[in-house]
């Protein structure tokens, strides 16, 4: 029975490890060869919803006026800030033309705070394409330009991907990697891009491509109001309606600092568990404890074995090749994505952290404690305190 289960971890692992290997292989990094651009160039809105980014809107700004793009304004909604990110904004508005600052409307019943601020930017836009972004974001000055050009190239609908995280402390390089490798290990986007039919890819709200005609026609940010993780449900909406989704690599074109301590880390993660679990607590709570036995087993059985003091499970070679698959993956993911290789070794701790968030984000959706994000309270997907 002991060699069936380490047989059967071995082959999720070894079967993980393919997927991702493949998905690399085939993930386009957007700022290389990214087709050809439209006769034409059409006007491009960026969007920014923002909401206590005093801190990161400056960067965010000066990075998207270098563009080498010639056609493209530039909208920020001030969300109900009570710092300076509205007088920020203002400021750089007051010397370039293509900023303008929009002032966001109370927050109605129904709503979750970031999609109702994008649909207001929505409302506002001009442009043939929406780019929606964040305020932490930091952009190349060739991401318009590639952006379209792959969009147009492959008649997408909506283009996301994976931009480079910027991780500067030791808790974020342990954890934040984690996000694009489980991403990574788990979804064959290698197929769903390559598909003739559209299906679904990966929707990270920190760039989100819009054909604005196909956004609206969809429903926009309406069809998706009281989420929290708005971004993964537009993704799926797109997709439902017949729409092609393109996943890239924005690693040379787009960085992001998503936060900035441990407690904000926490949350984060907390916060996108909670609103995952609305799907199916139960299925949800079985693939963690499922994830949690494949990516952990291994190293707790290799402590048990060299660590003294801890009850002895035995060693294999098995065990061997599974920690040193595991090992690699993470190491693959922190050289595509430019994140120190040491930090890979810091494998099953960053794990736990994850499984820790996800065990805190479920019980809070269970218990109906709700979750705090942006200084507002949601109690359920559709009611905001």
């Amino acid at each position: 029975m002991w060699y069936i289960f380490q047989g059967a971890i071995t082959i999720c692992i070894a079967l993980l490890a393919v997927n991702m290997i493949l998905n690399l292989r085939s993930l386009h990094r957007l700022g290389k060869d990214d087709g050809e651009e439209p006769e034409e160039l059409p006007l491009i809105s960026i969007l920014i919803p923002a909401r206590n980014e005093e801190r990161n809107i400056t960067a965010c700004l000066e990075s998207l006026l270098r563009q080498d793009y010639p056609d493209y304004e530039i909208l920020v909604l001030d969300d109900s800030s009570d710092d300076d990110t509205a007088a920020l904004v203002e400021q750089i508005a007051a010397r370039h033309h293509r900023v303008r600052l929009l002032r966001g409307e109370p927050l109605p019943d129904g709503w979750a705070g970031k999609p109702f601020a994008c649909k207001q930017l929505a409302e506002e836009a001009s442009g043939s394409w929406l780019l929606f972004t964040d305020a932490d974001t930091v952009h190349a000055p060739n991401m318009l330009r590639s952006a379209l050009t792959y969009s147009y190239s492959h008649q997408l609908s909506l283009l996301s991907g994976f931009p480079l995280q910027n991780a500067t402390s030791f808790s974020q390089r342990v954890v934040i990697p984690l996000i694009y490798f489980f991403i990574l290990s788990f979804m064959p986007l290698w197929w769903t891009q390559g598909s003739r039919k559209p299906k679904p890819g990966v929707t990270i709200g920190q760039f989100l491509f819009f054909n604005a005609d196909d956004y609206r026609r969809m429903g926009g940010h309406e069809v998706v109001r009281s989420r929290i993780l708005e971004d993964v449900w537009l993704g799926f909406e797109t997709v439902r309606r017949g729409k092609r989704q393109g996943v890239a690599d924005l690693s040379h074109v787009v960085s992001c600092r998503m936060y900035t301590g441990m407690h904000e880390l926490y949350d984060g993660l907390s916060k996108w568990f909670y609103s995952i679990t609305s799907v199916s607590p139960v299925i949800f709570i079985l693939a963690i404890v499922f994830v949690s036995t494949i990516f952990l087993t291994p190293f707790i059985l290799a402590a048990g074995h060299f660590v003294p003091l801890l009850p002895d499970w035995g060693w294999s070679m098995l065990i061997a090749m599974q920690l040193a698959v595991l090992l690699l993956m993470r190491l693959l993911i922190d050289l595509r994505f430019h994140q120190p290789r040491i930090y890979s070794i810091s494998f099953p701790a960053g794990v736990s952290f994850w499984v820790l968030c996800s065990f805190r984000g479920a019980f809070r959706r269970i218990s109906g404690a709700g979750i705090d994000w942006k200084q507002r309270h949601y109690t359920s997907e559709s009611h905001v305190e």
